[in-house]
């Protein structure tokens, strides 16, 4: 389609690409505009009608939008804005340079220049940050065939007329009614006696993730944002949480696999910034590292008098590892989903270790057949299956002290997961093991 496209842009047959686009959907436009020359994305974003432009803008990647804003008029560009919901408008502004901010928002009509600049106030990781505030409002008092009239006479320029806000003159919400609600009732019902009155909602500044959680446990469509006074301010949409939620996944990946978060995809990040974001922890690690290395040193009489201890070492601190990993995993999902609090430190860690005892009698009674097999003896089958045990046992209890102490002091507990929770388990299954064949093995 692609090569089709590019194909028409340079013949005269013009309205046969018209057609092909107003056949299209917005993202998919959007999508081709990444295999396209800048020169060729700025022609077909002025073959398309304002409205289905405006759209287009509002999925095209920062780059391309910013190529876009570079090469169109002012004119041009005081009609997208008008045209993108305002919370696509935020983002699109969040994304650009210096320089194209004050373009833009010199061209932007005052009363919209104001909308934004507020918007902009809010906390990053805040719900007021991502809600959109063309929704519809409806008051109490209305009939059910004016609460339609209203709907038809200012529901096109809102981003979803399915739910319905309900307000009073104070602008506070008192309830929420849906286009089903109105359908299926009688026309000379009032607003009031059809409405949903307990109302779930956000603030303004509570955490994308409380947002999220909502939309999680609620299945909302929609869930509906006030400021601190409980005035309607406007509603974030289920794509909005699916959006927070592929961020919040991506940043909890990047953290267990030692990388600060980048918000650039991985192809347009460059090989620096790449760097910049692995070496520190990579410094972290390599001390780690060493501080193991200084563990091992320490024993090293013992390793020259029973030099077979050395080939259990590597069984120990991964499977020690593994089990710390996979305690820490299924705390931080509980965390995040929110059944898992604070105050269930001493519960979780109770559970872990009955769980850690279970999962070890199962390894060590492979673990012993397995050394008697290598041919190193009773005692030392009973050394290196007390280390797991031990071992097990610790990971599952360290990984979960970690994950809840970084929750109690703010620090995001996916930080405390692997490879910093395996370094420490390395060091703490040497210690363990190394003691043991002292006292069992008298060396």
């Amino acid at each position: 389609m692609k090569n089709e496209k590019t194909r028409l842009l340079d013949s005269p047959d013009r309205a046969s690409l018209r057609r092909m686009l107003d056949s299209m959907n917005e993202v998919d436009i959007a999508e081709e505009f990444e295999d396209m020359e800048k020169q060729d994305v700025v022609r077909v974003f002025r073959m398309l009608p304002k409205d289905k432009a405006a759209d287009v803008f509002a999925y095209a990647e920062p780059e391309i939008q910013q190529s876009i804003i570079e090469a169109i008029t002012d004119r041009e560009i005081g009609g997208i804005i008008d045209e993108l919901f305002l919370d696509d408008a935020v983002d699109f502004i969040e994304e650009m340079p210096a320089n194209v901010v004050r373009r833009v928002l010199a061209i932007a009509k005052p009363d919209r220049r104001e909308l934004i600049n507020h918007f902009l106030q809010y906390p990053e990781d805040s719900a007021g940050s991502i809600m959109t505030i063309e929704y519809v409002d409806l008051k109490s008092g209305m009939t059910v065939e004016e609460a339609f009239a209203h709907i038809q006479d200012t529901g096109a320029d809102k981003e979803s007329i399915y739910t319905c806000y309900v307000i009073d003159k104070a602008r506070k919400l008192i309830g929420m009614v849906t286009a089903k609600d109105l359908l299926l009732a009688d026309p000379e019902s009032t607003i009031g006696e059809i409405m949903e009155p307990n109302v779930i909602f956000a603030r303004t500044h509570d955490d994308k993730e409380v947002l999220l959680n909502s939309f999680r446990k609620y299945g909302f469509m929609s869930l509906p944002v006030v400021d601190s006074e409980d005035r309607l301010v406007g509603f974030a949409t289920f794509d909005d949480a699916f959006t927070v939620q592929e961020e919040e996944a991506t940043e909890d990946f990047e953290k267990m696999a030692a990388i600060l978060p980048s918000e650039e995809p991985y192809l347009k990040t460059g090989v620096f910034k790449l760097s910049k974001h692995r070496i520190p922890w990579l410094m972290l690690l390599m001390i780690f590292a060493a501080i193991t290395g200084e563990i091992v040193e320490r024993f090293e009489s013992s390793l020259a008098l029973m030099p077979a201890l050395v080939a259990f070492v590597p069984m120990l601190m991964n499977t020690g590892g593994n089990a710390g990993t996979q305690s820490t995993t299924l705390i931080i999902r509980g965390m995040a989903l929110d059944e898992i609090k604070l105050s269930d430190v001493l519960s979780i860690l109770w559970k872990e270790t009955l769980v850690s005892l279970l999962c070890g009698a199962a390894l060590v009674a492979v673990t012993f057949v397995s050394v008697l097999i290598f041919g190193e003896g009773t005692v030392m089958a009973i050394t290196v299956c007390l280390a797991m045990l031990a071992t097990i046992i610790l990971s599952n209890i360290i990984g979960c002290l970690l994950t809840f102490g970084a929750k109690a002091i703010r620090v995001d507990p996916a930080v405390m997961a692997a490879p910093l929770l395996t370094n420490i388990i390395d060091a703490a299954a040497l210690i363990v093991y190394f003691n043991l064949a002292k006292v069992i093995m008298n060396i």
